[in-house]
């Protein structure tokens, strides 16, 4: 049987209190860095679990919006995005160098997330903000989307796929407000990272097949039935030769 070693990552410091019930089963996690939620004392909690567990941790930058939760998309200038993101991933830099943790990743979070996987000039203004930060990391994008193929010649791309989120035929991840967006059942969220691992592939809620390439699957903390999804997959991949980097 052929193994396969993956990263399993997770979106955390977001105020949900299941963190530590997380962090011991995945291997990156992605933490709120002010602009859908956080601040000082929520980062520095989440990076210090994250130490103790050795999972590698990155910028989780997203629409300045706390009151949506980062999941509405809000009309911003180009320059004034651009400008969000880089003090956002500032600030998460210097508790990181207080901490003394490399930044592994940057990942985007929510509407800000799915709009510039598809949007140029949502893309190029990610981009310019990541760019003057100079950090050097990896950046956690979907495969072949409008940001991949704007950052693939400034970051090492990582390319990310949902355990549980549904997807529609064109791979963009269903709207939260509709129905079958979330999945919540352990046996059908092993099934949907199984096949993505295993076959490089997915069943839209269409019920259609389509390819996705990934090397990091994520499950969001927020889901409150993350810590029971994570529990079962874990029980499922040593037998299947899957392992976590």
């Amino acid at each position: 049987m052929t193994e396969h070693i993956i990263d399993i990552n997770c979106d955390l410091g977001e105020g949900i209190g299941n963190d530590p019930l997380i962090m011991p089963f995945i291997s990156s996690c992605s933490i709120a860095c002010g602009g859908h939620f956080g601040n000082e004392d929520t980062i520095r909690t989440a990076i210090q679990l994250a130490k103790k567990y050795k999972v590698k941790v990155g910028a989780h930058p997203s629409f300045l919006d706390q009151e949506n939760f980062g999941r509405k998309i809000l009309k911003l200038k180009n320059n004034e995005l651009s400008e969000d993101i880089f003090q956002q991933i500032l600030f998460f830099q210097s508790i990181c160098e207080t901490e003394d943790i490399k930044i592994n990743h940057i990942k985007l979070h929510g509407a800000l997330y799915n709009l510039a996987a598809k949007d140029v000039p949502t893309a190029d203004a990610v981009l310019e903000g990541i760019i003057q930060t100079n950090i050097q990391s990896e950046l956690y994008v979907p495969y072949n989307s409008v940001l991949a193929k704007k950052a693939e010649k400034y970051f090492p791309l990582v390319y990310e796929a949902f355990i549980d989120r549904g997807y529609n035929n064109d791979l963009s991840l269903v709207p939260r407000n509709q129905r079958r967006a979330l999945i919540t059942s352990p046996e059908i969220a092993w099934q949907q990272f199984y096949n993505m691992v295993t076959k490089s592939e997915l069943t839209t809620i269409s019920n259609k097949k389509r390819t996705i390439n990934a090397s990091t699957f994520c499950i969001h903390g927020d889901n409150l039935s993350s810590v029971k999804i994570l529990h079962y997959i874990h029980s499922k991949m040593e037998i299947q030769s899957i392992s976590l980097v």
